[in-house]
């Protein structure tokens, strides 16, 4: 067991899902939510802070800001509070309670931006709040996780080849678009592996990261209201978009079997499932990335109430019907099992 000194210094990438079972296609889920942030945005969090010091950006008096709909923030929380800065997170309405509350008990400050773009979403002001905070004060850092190149690295350096030690015959890797950090540093390292694999790109409906018309987006963590300035569609195979009705659908069809993740990592898994059921899924190595787990989303994504004033009484009829039919069939599994020991035990 290791003996760590920093928060930072533990992350575990080695361990993944097998959803077969549940999704019914063949597919392993890489899990980035096993450290002390709770998220894949450790990575990117832990390569721009680090950078930021070699270059002599950050200083004793510095404050560090930055613009994020949750897990980053709570990474530079964390990171912050481990290297002696401040640090200010500018968030907005969407981003969950116990994620701003997590941010606080680390010591840092929260603004949260009420007014919304030209988009329709809340990134275009947040940045431009940001951008006048640094004009007034030469102490504020920002690290710009939009723009920062530490954010696509850190995944070439780390959570690429970790997928490809796993799964040595890897075929299509599905990856979801936010900052499109995790997107880029994956498919770049593995356009030079030995191998061609397919990187497929998750979005959600109501982004407009790849074109398209901006729309309502409610769950945090994928999607953009601009073109990400990070990425290079040159990389990328393919573009898959999810609704978020679906979403909700997938967390709580893996809740259902006691695996509990974020709203990204069911539009991630919604995305591969129905892409694998559309294509020829039989011998393929299929592997998605989970940024994080569900506790930070008990208040929405798993909340009855939240869940039906945005979405509708029945946004879950379609999956509950599914858990009906699952436990029909295993009951009937273990009627006619009981039968046939039954009938067994009468023979003379």
């Amino acid at each position: 067991m290791p003996v760590i000194t920093a928060p930072h210094a533990f992350n575990e990438g080695h361990l993944f899902v097998d959803l077969e079972s549940i999704c019914g296609q063949p597919l392993h889920l890489k899990c980035e939510g096993f450290n002390f942030a709770g998220s894949i945005k450790l990575k990117a969090a832990n390569e721009m802070v680090e950078s930021a010091e070699r270059d002599g950006l950050l200083k004793p008096e510095s404050i560090l800001v930055e613009s994020s709909s949750g897990n980053l923030g709570v990474a530079l929380s964390m990171i912050a509070a481990s290297k002696g800065y401040q640090f200010l997170c500018v968030t907005d309405s969407r981003c969950n309670l116990s994620t701003r509350l997590l941010m606080e008990a680390l010591g840092s400050e929260v603004h949260i931006i009420a007014d919304q773009d030209s988009n329709g979403g809340f990134l275009g002001t947040r940045i431009e709040y940001v951008r006048q905070l640094c004009a007034s004060d030469e102490r504020y850092v920002w690290l710009s996780q939009y723009t920062n190149a530490g954010n696509w690295r850190a995944h070439y350096r780390t959570t690429a080849p970790e997928i490809a030690q796993q799964f040595p015959d890897l075929d299509v890797v599905f990856i979801g678009a936010g900052t499109t950090g995790t997107l880029m540093g994956c498919a770049r390292w593995f356009r030079q592996w030995h191998r061609p694999v397919r990187v497929v790109a998750v979005d959600s409906v109501g982004s407009v990261a790849f074109g398209g018309e901006p729309g309502r987006r409610m769950i945090p963590g994928l999607g953009m209201s601009m073109r990400p300035p990070l990425l290079d569609e040159s990389v990328v195979d393919e573009v898959i978009r999810v609704e978020e009705a679906d979403t909700i659908r997938m967390c709580h069809r893996m809740a259902r079997r006691g695996f509990l993740f974020g709203g990204s990592t069911g539009t991630v898994v919604s995305g591969a499932t129905d892409w694998l059921a559309r294509n020829d899924a039989r011998g393929l190595s299929a592997v998605a990335i989970a940024p994080d787990m569900g506790e930070r989303y008990l208040d929405t994504v798993y909340q009855t109430n939240w869940l039906q004033d945005l979405y509708g009484d029945h946004v879950l009829d379609a999956e509950g019907m599914d858990t009906v039919r699952e436990g029909m069939d295993t009951v009937t599994e273990e009627v006619e099992s009981a039968t046939r020991t039954s009938e067994r035990r009468r023979r003379p």
